[in-house]
């Protein structure tokens, strides 16, 4: 006869310490995580390696400054408008569709009149435009 009750302890998980060692290990990754900037971007634009110039014989140069100012083969427009620019790409274009548009923008001339320049070649019907870049300094050396 067997008047023992056999009572059945039901096993338990301790959670604090792992919960101690998670924390302990999120204190060391938060420490030891390096944050980058990706706000500041360090551009030096343009310039490229290049081993001879390209000699376009049915070319227009557009230029554009700092300031935004465009001039086409060295003689400057009054217009900043692209509707304006793309009339005077036009008339300079003497090749029609063949002709290549080589934009020389300046280094800190603003990204959109780069794209005020190629708005109006789209308009006047020009598809070929290239970048005009300096060499560097490695490559001015050879």
């Amino acid at each position: 006869m067997n008047f023992r009750t056999t009572s059945r302890d039901e096993p338990e998980i301790n959670l604090i310490p792992f919960i101690d060692v998670l924390l302990v290990v999120l204190i060391f990754l938060m420490l030891s995580t390096t944050y980058s900037k990706f706000t500041e971007l360090q551009l030096k634009l343009p310039v490229a390696d290049v081993d001879a110039q390209r000699d376009y014989p049915k070319e227009l140069v557009v230029s554009v400054s700092s300031e935004g100012a465009f001039a086409i083969n060295g003689s400057p427009l009054a217009s900043r408008t692209p509707d304006g620019l793309a009339s005077a790409i036009k008339a300079a274009a003497k090749a029609g569709a063949e002709t290549v548009v080589i934009i020389q923008a300046d280094a800190s001339a603003r990204h959109q009149s780069v794209i005020t320049v190629m708005e109006a070649s789209r308009r006047a019907g020009l598809s070929r435009i290239t970048f005009a870049t300096q060499p560097s300094a490695r490559a001015a050396q050879r």
